[in-house]
């Protein structure tokens, strides 16, 4: 290992980037600096693709703005970006999902990944909300109706 990978390792260690994959939709919240103000601007969309190793590593994030698609390539060990927050986690089976970009409306969209136990919740606390009320017993009317 040479003195510019033990440099990168070191600088690694320091900040531990968020978990997320292509496909994905997160927040990028960046620095910006315009004049003699800084503000932190957040930029949302879905990650196209992950390129680079170690600290070189870079991420291109894609989103629709005002029907007009806007990309944008960020530096995972840059100071600018202050914070990277997973929103969605896609389902996607690529790496480079680089064919969104020909695509518009809703087929432009990545599938949800869903845990498998999510949707028996979902069901068991709609059941839960059916049986609340006994079953010889009438629901209560609203008070307009009672008037």
């Amino acid at each position: 290992m040479n003195f510019i990978e033990k440099l990168e390792q070191a600088e690694m260690a320091k900040k531990k980037p968020a978990e997320f994959k292509p496909g994905d939709t997160v927040r990028v919240h960046v620095k910006v600096v315009e004049g003699g103000k800084e503000r932190i601007q957040v930029f949302e969309g879905i990650v196209l693709c992950r390129q680079g190793r170690g600290k070189r590593e870079t991420f291109t994030v894609r989103k629709i703005s005002a029907g007009v698609g806007v990309e944008r390539v960020f530096p995972l060990f840059s100071p600018i970006v202050k914070k990277i927050q997973r929103t969605r986690e896609g389902d996607t089976r690529r790496a480079r999902l680089y064919y969104l970009r020909d695509r518009i409306g809703k087929a432009a969209t990545v599938l949800e990944k869903s845990g498998g136990r999510g949707r028996h919740v979902v069901q068991i606390l709609g059941a839960a909300e059916e049986s609340a009320t006994p079953e010889g017993a009438e629901a209560p009317e609203s008070t307009e109706a009672s008037s």
